[in-house]
């Protein structure tokens, strides 16, 4: 029945005793708050109000919010998300085909939410990154059908999913080749084949954070000497042990747009990269720069 605000009805009209108004479940009557905006005058905070109202009763229409439309379930998602609430068994019910973002850093899932996203191809942008501890229920077996399932994206972010290792980056370089932004944060297992991989097929990357990871040298060099070193501005490499002045001079000699340099943390690191770095400050070529003296 087509909605029509009250007041339009006959002067012997009664909206309230039409059969379809009394068989109105309540979430039927949240949906026509949610899709109906002539129906109240504040609609902006009935809007808000029946979406709160989900939320919290979310085991009771677990399966009727499946049926929403797209823009009230980005409405849920952005809720939820923020109260942590999304889990690898609900999360399928709130996904459609035309999401763009997904920030789970409050959310409890595992590589099951992953795997849920095979119908998510305009997923631009999904934050995993754990607020506190380690994240363990994220791996590279996630990672991959992650990247198998969204060509598109642009910006991922994996702090402390500690039980990513290459093969998971190498199908996200192999398969997102617009990636532009990429936390490795933490990722204890990412080496050298990583930084190669995303350096080899990742043109438009400009942000890459692998800080507290295994990467050597070799891999820094790989990555600063590829497809992307005139577009990185941002690189995040602190508490890398393995990390020489090698490869901080690497990253300011190949990187003509580095702004942000961060490598505070690397014990290895000598004052031989303060003198290169200094020639740049001067020059106001970086904005912001971090390291240790040892």
């Amino acid at each position: 029945m087509p909605c029509r605000p009250y007041g339009t009805a006959g002067p012997n009209e009664d909206w309230r005793q039409h059969s379809w108004m009394q068989k109105l479940t309540s979430f039927g009557l949240v949906v026509l708050f949610l899709t109906c905006n002539a129906f109240f005058d504040h609609v902006t905070f009935l809007y808000f109000r029946c979406v709160q109202y989900l939320t919290k009763n979310l085991s009771r229409y677990t399966a009727d919010i499946k049926t929403l439309p797209p823009n009230i379930k980005d409405k849920l998602i952005k809720l939820m998300s923020r109260q942590g609430q999304i889990t690898d068994s609900n999360i399928s019910e709130v996904l459609h085909p035309a999401v763009e973002s997904l920030d789970l850093r409050e959310c409890d899932i595992s590589d099951n939410a992953l795997l849920q996203l095979y119908n998510c191809k305009q997923l631009k942008k999904i934050n995993l990154n754990s607020c506190k501890e380690n994240r363990l229920g994220i791996t590279s077996e996630g990672v991959i059908a992650l990247a198998l399932s969204c060509p598109y994206l642009r910006e991922a972010s994996f702090k402390r999913c500690c039980n990513i290792s290459d093969s998971g980056v190498l199908a996200l370089a192999l398969n997102c080749q617009f990636l532009q932004i990429l936390n490795l944060g933490s990722c204890s297992g990412i080496m050298d084949a990583s930084l190669q991989a995303l350096g080899e097929n990742c043109k438009f990357l400009h942000s890459v954070d692998f800080s507290s990871t295994q990467v050597t040298d070799d891999g820094v060099i790989a990555l600063v000497n590829g497809m992307c070193s005139k577009n990185l501005k941002e690189i995040h490499m602190e508490r890398c042990v393995n990390l020489t002045d090698v490869a901080v001079e690497a990253v300011l000699t190949c990187c003509p747009k580095i702004h942000i340099v961060l490598f505070h943390g690397c014990p290895l690191i000598t004052d031989r990269s303060r003198d290169v770095l200094e020639q740049l400050i001067i020059s106001n070529k970086i904005k912001q720069v971090t390291w240790t003296v040892y």
